[in-house]
């Protein structure tokens, strides 16, 4: 357990299934609980960048604040959860690794925990990009246990252009996802900054977002892999079956429909974001028909990283955002 004298953490680890340990980390007032929020992370690095050691930079922290308890945890396959063989072999010798359906098990694990812990009350569920569709993806089956729902920056399935899906294509074989890369991805230091420096319109970057934010992002994302020293330069292994199933999403392929949601909800996103696109806020809008309040928001300039952007450039908005929400539900 860490304090900073008023705020206490908690790291535990969650059985999933057997086999499989899922790392959870309670952030919360030293007095005691409030209301649970479990913040879920994407593709990219673990749930550790909700919790960045910077004053101002950790959404678990703010979350605190406003008298909640914060939890982040990490997916199979990612930070100090456990690792499926298929990482810890060569990645072409495996097809891509850790679909929703194994990461919506693991949501489902922690969340059972995390309400067993405050008396059965329901979670709060904050999803960023890929952790928004399988935050979904888990609320429209298990509504009763989910108190309100966040999608920050998140495919949903709708056929629509996508920028990054040439990317993921086979070269030879447009509308064919390249299964090439096999089980997950290698990202180095200049991966986990290449979409947020590429997002940002300035050639300083500092006017986006603070340098220390981008070192520590790069720092303890790297932190998380224990491998990363095993290769030149160093990188973190991130499973890749999110990537085969974004592709699909953006093809129009659904996973969960949206009208299977009844919690209050909040779908967000900066219009500077890489990943999701306005087609997905403007489906969401349309299809949540079944939610007793849902607010669909564009944050102006905003990227993929809006709650580590200055709060001036979104952080501020996003966060205003999320408060409103968790208050009113």
């Amino acid at each position: 357990m860490s304090t900073d004298g008023t705020i206490h953490r908690l790291d535990f680890l969650i059985e999933s299934e057997p086999g499989i340990q899922i790392w959870l980390r309670q952030v919360r007032r030293a007095s005691g609980l409030g209301p649970p929020v479990l913040l879920i992370h994407g593709g990219g690095p673990g749930g550790i960048v909700f919790d960045l050691p910077l004053p101002g930079y950790s959404l678990a922290e703010d979350l605190v604040a406003a008298g909640y308890t914060a939890y982040c945890l990490d997916v199979r396959g990612w930070g100090n959860s456990t690792r499926p063989q298929a990482l810890r072999e060569p990645r072409e010798h495996n097809p891509p690794a850790v679909t929703s359906e194994e990461a919506v098990r693991d949501i489902g694990a922690v969340v059972g925990w995390i309400s067993s812990v405050h008396g059965g009350e329901r979670v709060g569920l904050i999803g960023w990009a890929t952790g928004g569709h399988w935050a979904g993806m888990y609320t429209a089956r298990r509504n009763e246990t989910v108190r309100c729902l966040v999608l920050l920056n998140s495919l949903y399935g709708v056929h629509a252009p996508w920028p990054l899906r040439a990317a993921f294509e086979r070269p030879d074989r447009p509308g064919v996802f390249d299964h090439g890369d096999g089980a997950y991805r290698l990202v180095d230091r200049r991966g986990l900054l290449a979409s947020w420096d590429g997002a940002i319109p300035t050639e300083d970057k500092s006017e986006w977002r603070d340098r220390a934010v981008a070192e520590a992002y790069v720092r303890e994302s790297l932190a998380s892999d224990p491998t990363r020293e095993s290769r030149t330069p160093p990188s973190m292994r991130i499973p890749r079956a999110f990537q085969l199933e974004s592709y699909n999403l953006s093809l129009g392929h659904k996973y969960w429909e949206a009208a299977a949601i009844r919690v209050p909800m909040l779908v967000i996103r900066g219009d500077r974001d890489h990943w999701s696109r306005p087609e997905d806020l403007e489906a969401l809008r349309a299809e949540l028909v079944n939610t007793p309040r849902v607010r669909a928001v564009a944050i102006e300039e905003g990227t993929h990283y809006l709650f580590l952007d200055r709060p001036e450039r979104g952080r501020a908005r996003f966060l205003d955002e999320v408060l409103a929400l968790l208050a009113e539900s």
